[in-house]
């Protein structure tokens, strides 16, 4: 017999509110084990939080100091809890060591990096720039392997669980689906009337979801490429998504001062986080029930407050 999933009763949980960025935070992500966020920021710094999911860390927090430009995306290496890769408008990528905060290594590409992904097998790392080029990098060499340029409007990218499909989500309301390494085209989805801003891959491998500036998210079959459901509550172009840990939910966040939360197989909203400001960056924490989120949060003066939250606590 199956055994049934308590649903957590996400009402009576808690967001919790970490400082230390000067400006807007642009990304947040978890490291494989959970017990470390990284947030990349508008001050040109990135910042490693301890977060335990009980209690409160009293873990000082390390900043990565180097780049000359915003930081618009980071990843994790997701075979190595303390290898964490960053993209700037600087230009280049690096790739740092969370417990020292030292750089290891850098590589200069072609134009404004604002997307970045790891190869579920920690091998390679995809880069995309304002001039719609990808870049591969080979992680070890730390040294581009491929690059090539899209004559579209390219958004968010994404390995499959397997790495052996390369998505790409474009301006054109269309997924582009590749084969890796190939990257020869398998199939072009029609999933959106409007540009599609980022992609999310479910943990389990058997879906992907998309979301797009006609403010829908799509559910998507990763065997038939099909779509499956839409969630349709909010009313703002779709910037960040994230399935959490099992693949039972799925996080979205816009311009609405709400964080959308449903059920991946009903399609029904089970809760909405409240924010106070357009959001930027979701990610659930591959361990817990915890989501990081940041946004375009202002202060009293009106001025940008450098904060994130992290909502899933027992108390506040």
């Amino acid at each position: 017999m199956e055994e049934t999933r308590s649903v957590p009763n996400f009402k009576n949980l808690y967001s919790r509110e970490y400082q230390g960025h000067k400006k807007k935070v642009h990304s947040v992500a978890w490291n494989c084990t959970g017990t470390k966020l990284a947030s990349g920021s508008v001050d040109q710094t990135a910042r490693i939080s301890h977060i335990e999911p009980h209690g409160h860390s009293k873990v000082k927090d390390i900043e990565l100091k180097g780049h000359t430009d915003s930081v618009d995306q980071l990843c994790w290496d997701p075979k190595h809890a303390d290898l964490i890769a960053t993209a700037s408008g600087d230009k280049t990528v690096r790739l740092w060591d969370a417990r020292s905060g030292k750089c290891s290594q850098q590589v200069e590409l072609s134009g404004e990096n604002i997307n970045i992904t790891y190869k579920p097998d920690g091998t390679h790392i995809a880069v995309g720039n304002r001039d719609d080029e990808l870049t591969i990098l080979d992680v070890r060499k730390f040294k581009p392997i491929h690059k090539r340029k899209f004559n579209y409007e390219v958004n968010e990218i994404a390995w499959n669980t397997t790495g052996e499909i390369f998505f790409l989500t474009t301006g054109n309301g269309t997924v582009e689906v590749l084969a890796y390494p190939s990257l020869k085209a398998l199939h072009t989805l029609m999933a959106h009337t409007a540009g599609c801003y980022c992609i999310a891959i479910d943990p389990t491998g058997s879906y992907f979801a998309v979301g797009s500036a006609d403010s829908l998210v799509s559910l998507w079959d990763m065997s038939e490429m099909l779509c499956v459901r839409t969630f349709t509550k909010l009313e703002w172009p779709v910037r960040t998504i994230s399935f959490n840990s099992t693949g039972e939910y799925i996080a979205s966040a816009s311009e609405d001062l709400f964080i959308d939360v449903a059920n991946v197989q009903s399609g029904r909203t089970i809760h909405q986080i409240p924010c106070r400001a357009a959001m930027n960056s979701v990610e659930w924490n591959p361990k817990h029930n915890l989501l990081a989120y940041a946004g375009d949060d202002k202060n009293k003066y009106s001025a940008d407050d450098g904060v994130f939250r992290v909502f899933g606590f027992e108390s506040a």
